[in-house]
């Protein structure tokens, strides 16, 4: 599991939930079996995820970017089919896990899974793979810590290395009257041993998860040598030159070791079909946006904005000047300069012409770069036709915003409904249903939004504030037959909200 530098609550909340498991956990447990949860119910693996997603939310670097993580979710959507198919993906933890992805704004090259299905990817991930197939290779290898129960596995674990850590420390506390020297050998020797054993079940699950996850990829469609490829710029990225030196002292095996275990794998080719496979535009594009959505600073902002400029750039592959194109355009909306932006949203309008995803992207971030400069209209007339129903998360965003800039709010709230009700869960999709009433002159229906968006993020204390505000504008306000069956939902909903506040209050 790779714990990110990224999401600086993140590491705290799961040193200290994890810690707690550790030492609740019931002393007699035994090794679990490949896939095995051990003592630890779903129902529990998924509140402790919920725990710790909840401060992620939180998180000034957590960052919904709806056409960053429509491709994400895109390529996990395919992974979770394939895991189900496969048998990797039990009924019960389908269920009752999360299975939620959050991005991370942070320019680390990581990925990580929490607890109850929850998946952290960060943009720095993003920036550096050149296809899909490389992001499915790692964003496998974390689903099947998920699938495989790894967290509840090393809970166990710890739970059989736990009594001899503290037998080793009582005896070297009862030791170091007669001996210190002898009572500090004891006392570290414990904590090696513990350390030890703890990093070599570590490792065997890291190995697992590639095993499992290589499975997962290929079965889903992805190219297997997406996994190989995607290590070697890990072990790149790590910042050390890997020369093999104590392997043992590792909680993960050498990226050569699994560069070499991944490449076993496939069918014996050679030649060019042995290379990594080869990213498509909307891969491209997708990594030049992680890149400009991390922040990188004014400097690496204004590099990319003048980075179409310099001389031999139309001679640059296709794929290499729709990325600078689309990052250039982006700046060009961060740093206010909208004739810049629409320039060279022209450009990749022209360019990749031929290609759908590509075009599409293009009308995207031409609405986006308008919705940048305030005008709405424009943005909504960038967009273009739209369909009048199965529109994607990203259109149903921006044209929303576009709304809350100048442009025609007709039909609006009717689209967010319509994909609140399939995707009850959409945090953000809510705050927009709450601006869309709002300008409505509908508070009622505001402040109940307003409250399913904070439940969507696991606010349940947030929650609960809105929805009695919800209650109390009703008994001052008295409105019509509409309003009723609205307080009558937000009763219900704050009975919910108020049971989960307890649920938490009793774990804590």
């Amino acid at each position: 599991m790779d714990f990110p530098r990224a999401f600086p609550a993140f590491r705290a909340l799961v040193c200290s939930a994890l810690c707690l498991a550790f030492a609740t956990a019931p002393a007699h447990a035994q090794l679990p079996s490949l896939g095995d949860g051990a003592d630890m119910p779903a129902g529990q693996e998924r509140r402790l995820g919920d725990r710790i997603v909840r401060e992620l939310y939180r998180d000034p670097d957590f960052v919904d970017d709806p056409v960053l993580v429509e491709y994400v979710q895109g390529i996990w959507d395919r992974l979770m089919v394939a895991a189900v198919a496969g048998g990797e993906l039990n009924p019960e933890i389908q269920e009752r896990f999360a299975w939620r992805i959050l991005l991370g704004r942070d320019r680390s090259v990581n990925a990580f899974a929490l607890p109850g299905g929850y998946m952290g990817v960060l943009c720095g991930l993003i920036s550096v793979v050149s296809s899909k197939d490389e992001l499915a290779s790692v964003l496998a290898h974390e689903m099947s810590h998920i699938t495989q129960r790894h967290i509840s596995r090393l809970m166990a674990n710890q739970s059989l290395t736990s009594p001899l850590f503290l037998a080793g420390l009582v005896l070297g506390a009862l030791a170091a009257s007669r001996n210190p020297q002898a009572a500090n050998a004891m006392v570290t020797g414990s904590v090696a041993l513990q350390a030890q054993t703890q990093l070599n079940f570590s490792r065997s699950m890291e190995r697992e998860a590639d095993r499992v996850g290589y499975q997962v990829m290929t079965q889903a469609g992805f190219d297997g040598r997406g996994f190989p490829s995607m290590f070697e710029k890990l072990q790149q990225a790590s910042g050390f030159n890997d020369k093999g030196g104590y392997p043992y002292l590792r909680s993960h095996p050498l990226n050569s070791e699994r560069i070499a275990d991944m490449r076993s794998r496939m069918p014996l080719v050679g030649g060019p079909e042995s290379r990594a496979p080869q990213g498509s535009i909307e891969d491209a594009i997708m990594s030049a946006r992680a890149r400009v959505v991390s922040q990188p600073g004014s400097d690496a902002l204004r590099a990319w904005a003048t980075e179409p400029d310099l001389p031999g750039f139309d001679q640059q592959p296709l794929r290499r000047r729709a990325a600078a194109l689309y990052a250039a355009a982006l700046a060009d909306a961060d740093r206010r300069d909208m004739a810049a932006g629409r320039r060279h949203v022209a450009q990749l309008a022209s360019a990749v012409a031929a290609d759908p995803a590509g075009a599409r992207l293009a009308r995207l971030l031409a609405a986006e770069v308008e919705i940048a400069g305030g005008n709405g209209a424009r943005a909504l007339e960038a967009l273009g036709p739209l369909p009048a129903s199965g529109l994607g998360r990203p259109e149903l965003i921006l044209l929303a915003q576009a709304a809350q800039h100048g442009a025609s709010s007709a039909g609006v709230t009717d689209r967010l409904q319509s994909w609140l009700a399939t995707h009850p869960q959409d945090g953000g999709v809510w705050t927009l249903l709450a601006a869309a009433y709002r300008a409505d002159n509908q508070p009622l229906r505001a402040l109940r939004a307003e409250a399913e968006a904070q439940a969507a993020h696991l606010d349940w204390a947030g929650a609960v504030d809105r929805y009695r505000a919800g209650q109390e504008w009703m008994r001052q306000h008295r409105g019509g037959a509409g309003d009723y069956m609205e307080v009558s939902i937000i009763d219900t909903r704050l009975q919910e909200a108020q049971s989960r506040l307890r649920e938490d209050a009793a774990e804590r």
